[in-house]
């Protein structure tokens, strides 16, 4: 996403250092990386830690963020959702056929031209990437971990409730009753792809990791 704020703090840093010390004797070419989690948890500012890392050892990686990837435009989605009922919000408002489109072309190191928001205007662009000598992909979002490509899938144990304040405080969108709602509807969906996830993250606890 466009003008997204990122404050990398020792926390993430430090949960970064455990991933890679996690995929020392595990990475391959064209690896991917999942990290699902409840809004405001910290998925892109663990995605944005680890991309630079591993820019330090000689590893290219992108990340996209799968907010980019919803079938409906900001502009239009509050509108949308309160039209189609809150069992309209979750998996199936993503366009997963264009996610998996540009997975084929990071596999295939073809350039590929994927959508951008842009937090700023809610207007959706375009970005056109180039995967040739891209070694990894970073996707982040929600339901980030039900991608079937994942090679490694993360998941960051904070809810909407624990991270209420930070989303106020980022003013992404107002808490209202509806908001609340679809809150609860994405924690419970989002809660249901724990199982099956590799390293677990509790940034209010001590970085550790723990398998299933």
């Amino acid at each position: 996403m466009l003008n997204d704020r990122i404050t990398v703090t020792a926390k993430h840093e430090q949960a970064a250092d455990v991933v890679i010390e996690y995929l020392a004797d595990k990475l391959r070419p064209k690896f991917i990386i999942t990290i699902g989690g409840e809004v405001g948890s910290g998925k892109s500012t663990l995605a944005y830690a680890l991309a630079h890392k591993f820019k330090k050892q000689g590893v290219r990686s992108k990340i996209v963020d799968l907010d980019d990837f919803y079938k409906i435009s900001p502009l239009e989605r509050k509108s949308w959702r309160r039209a189609n009922g809150i069992e309209s919000v979750g998996p199936d408002e993503y366009d997963w056929g264009k996610i998996i489109h540009v997975i084929n072309d990071f596999y295939e190191n073809n350039v590929s031209v994927m959508p951008c928001v842009d937090l700023i205007t809610d207007y959706v662009d375009e970005i056109s990437t180039n995967f040739e000598g891209v070694d990894m992909m970073i996707i982040n979002g929600l339901y980030a971990t039900k991608i079937s490509q994942s090679d490694l899938r993360i998941f960051i144990e904070l809810t909407y409730d624990e991270t209420k304040e930070a989303q106020i405080f980022g003013d992404k969108e107002e808490m209202t009753a509806f908001r609340k709602q679809i809150l609860e509807r994405e924690h419970e969906m989002v809660q249901g792809l724990k199982k099956g996830c590799d390293l677990f993250f509790d940034f209010d606890a001590l970085v550790d990791k723990y398998h299933l």
